[in-house]
């Protein structure tokens, strides 16, 4: 399943309020915004306008271009785990797989009526 960008978004506001020692009351009433809505934002539930997210960041006094870089960030580095995982689960699955040598010979019997005709 693919990370979703509010999610993405909502996790960088997130760490940004906790390192800030900030609850989600306080943010909320500076950025002028529902506590339930801030938390929804910061759960990745709700797709934030521009608006709301530069409200936001100026309640958190963080460029809005930070959390976006940081998201960036986050976003490349999900993409590059989940092709790695991808990349090992089809090596995985093709060691499983029975290989048949250059050597190997495949015999595969004549169908009974045949046999019985002959």
């Amino acid at each position: 399943m693919a990370l979703l960008l509010r999610e993405a978004l909502g996790d960088s506001l997130r760490r940004t309020r906790v390192a800030q020692s900030r609850t989600l009351r306080e943010v909320s009433n500076t950025a002028r915004v529902s506590l339930g809505y801030l938390s929804e934002v910061e759960r990745g539930r709700k797709e934030a306008s521009s608006e709301l997210l530069a409200a936001i960041c100026d309640a958190l006094a963080v460029p809005l271009a930070d959390v976006m870089s940081e998201v960036s960030v986050s976003l490349s580095e999900w993409a590059v785990a989940t092709r790695a995982a991808e990349a090992e689960a089809a090596a995985s699955a093709e060691e499983a797989s029975p290989r048949i040598s250059g050597e190997t010979r495949v015999v595969i019997p004549a169908p009974a009526r045949a046999l019985a005709a002959a």
